[in-house]
């Protein structure tokens, strides 16, 4: 069995799985392509409101979006 509480997306597999390319996320989300780049790139984090609309975009939850420390 599979404890769902420790299942993570990244969030370039949440993109992804939503059928979208960079540029068209970052059109959704209101930010530039690079912040998406970046992002998933582990470069800089999405705030808390970003967060929340790539989770209704993807179909997501927030609890499930995984995102990368800063390296």
């Amino acid at each position: 069995m599979i404890e769902t509480k420790n299942i993570r997306i990244s969030l370039v597999a949440a993109r992804v799985n939503a059928g979208l390319k960079q540029r068209e996320m970052a059109e959704i989300i209101g930010v530039d392509t690079t912040t998406i780049h970046n992002w998933e790139n582990a470069k800089s984090e999405p705030t808390a409101s970003q967060l929340r609309k790539i989770s209704e975009v993807s179909g997501i939850p927030m609890d499930f979006l995984f995102v990368s420390a800063k390296s």
